[in-house]
């Protein structure tokens, strides 16, 4: 099984999380990448796979109709488990393959090429995989110009991510934080999950900034982040919308839960010392667990910010969550 080839596998998915590029629309630049790698090496198939828990998708494609398999049928699944290229002349003369739907099918692949896509911090995502309709075997030159462009993959990849982050704290930027809740309606309206969301900022920043500067005051929001990136799950998403106002998306999460994860965070907060600058803050919390009346970010985030204002008028330093 697959399940035994993968090591830290929840770290490898909370990576690719990371990136927040599954399910996303077709983009140029991989699209190119795939387009180079058919004309380079001369196969009919080319995709940039990135390997999630139960499945493998297809971020971009070209010679096959569909846009992801089950993660039991994914050949990338042994490519990403040591890191190295996997090169199969024939996948119908190799036990692990023969029997997969990907080499009987409609679209049979019989030779395959992969490199790892790894990130930064040493995690195989997934593969670009250059595949042929008959058996053949693959240069030493072919692999190195595949492995070039896996490395270009990943950088895409990760620039791709630093655009849609703040530049200052590394927390989500606030427009792709709109775009991120807006797909998290659409799974919670189609699957019926739980999900949460939390919208907070710091209690007197103005204060801060006025006594302290604003490097100081850099350093307080850096800090922050940091310490709510220590409190939170490893699929909690964290945002940066305003000056010292953040979000936070807890997903799968009841309101219950979600409220008693943020008056946690809230007063470990409270009892933290930023960094270097010697000063502790507070935060006032605004939570609204998903209803099913909600229907766009907007609806949602004014819940959380009227959460927000009564809690900041009850004297801050304190979760509301907000009235149905």
């Amino acid at each position: 099984m697959w399940q035994d080839l993968i090591r830290d596998e929840e770290a490898r998915l909370a990576a690719l999380h990371r990136l927040d590029v599954l399910d996303t629309a077709p983009e140029k630049p991989f699209e190119r990448i795939v387009q180079l790698v058919r004309k380079m090496i001369g196969v009919p198939m080319a995709t940039v796979t990135l390997v999630d828990r139960d499945r493998q998708w297809f971020k971009a494609r070209l010679g096959l109709s569909y846009t992801e398999t089950p993660r039991d049928d994914s050949i990338c699944t042994h490519t990403i488990s040591n890191l190295s290229p996997l090169v199969i002349p024939d996948l119908a003369e190799d036990p692990r393959f023969a029997d997969l739907p990907c080499v009987n099918g409609p679209e049979p692949i019989q030779a395959y090429l992969g490199i790892p896509l790894v990130s930064s911090d040493r995690h195989a995502l997934g593969a670009l995989c250059a595949m042929d309709r008959t058996p053949r075997e693959f240069t030493g030159e072919q692999i190195e110009i595949l492995s070039e462009f896996a490395l270009l993959v990943v950088d895409w990849l990760e620039m791709r991510r630093m655009a849609q982050t703040d530049f200052l704290t590394g927390a989500m930027a606030r427009r792709t934080f709109l775009d991120q809740i807006e797909r998290e309606i659409a799974r919670c309206r189609s699957s019926g999950s739980p999900a949460v969301l939390a919208i907070f900022d710091i209690d007197h920043f103005k204060a801060i900034n006025d006594t302290h500067g604003h490097p100081v005051g850099d350093r307080v929001l850096k800090g922050l982040v940091r310490i709510c990136q220590d409190e939170l799950r490893d699929w909690d998403v964290l945002a940066r919308i305003g000056g010292e106002e953040f979000a936070i998306l807890l997903p799968d999460t009841d309101g219950a839960s979600g409220m008693q994860l943020v008056e946690k965070l809230c007063r470990t907060i409270e009892q933290t010392t930023i960094g270097d600058t010697g000063l502790n803050v507070t935060a006032s919390f605004g939570i609204s667990a998903y209803e099913t009346g909600i229907t766009s970010p907007d609806e949602w985030t004014a819940r959380a910010d009227g959460a927000l204002y009564r809690a900041k008028k009850d004297g801050r330093n304190r979760c509301h969550i907000a009235r149905l």
